[in-house]
């Protein structure tokens, strides 16, 4: 692990959730010594460490989204599959990184909520049920080494 982290590292917001991945944002936030916030409605099962800080927020629609975008900065980097989360995360000049691995910013996030809005109407009028695939040791792979390409980015923009 690296030294204490210092006011000016990057911090991690995961909207935890539904999160898949939080095994590996805990890997490469331990790896780099940075903060990682666990957002979600419920109490999550993590590992012990003094850089994971769990936010347990109130049940309801948009809490634990309310609360990242109300607390991360531009130095943050948002783990997310919440289009609109994402697009308030930009907007504070926040990274962001979809848990497939997508990085998003302000020239794909039009697209994204467009794509949103388009399977959301899909989804009620053709009566389409969205699946998820699992998540496999490739999916995983391919989120490590985009979260640690977005760390050290983040890093070097200083």
């Amino acid at each position: 692990m690296s030294d204490a982290p210092t006011p000016t590292d990057p911090q991690i917001y995961v909207d935890a959730d539904a999160c898949t991945v939080k095994a590996e944002v805990m890997r490469v936030g331990e790896r780099h010594g940075l903060v990682m916030h666990f957002v979600a409605n419920q109490w999550m099962r993590l590992d012990d460490s003094a850089l994971v800080k769990r936010m347990i927020v109130p049940e309801g629609p948009d809490t634990a989204d309310d609360w990242i975008a109300d607390a991360i900065t531009a130095r943050g980097i948002c783990i997310t599959n919440d289009i609109p989360l994402t697009s308030r995360c930009l907007e504070k000049g926040a990274r962001v990184l979809g848990q497939s691995s997508k990085p998003f910013d302000a020239d794909s996030i039009g697209m994204a909520l467009a794509m949103r809005d388009l399977n959301r109407h899909l989804h009620e009028t053709l009566e389409i049920r969205g699946n998820n695939p699992p998540v496999d040791r490739k999916d995983r792979s391919a989120f490590l080494g985009a979260l640690e390409n977005m760390v050290q980015a983040a890093r070097r923009a200083g």
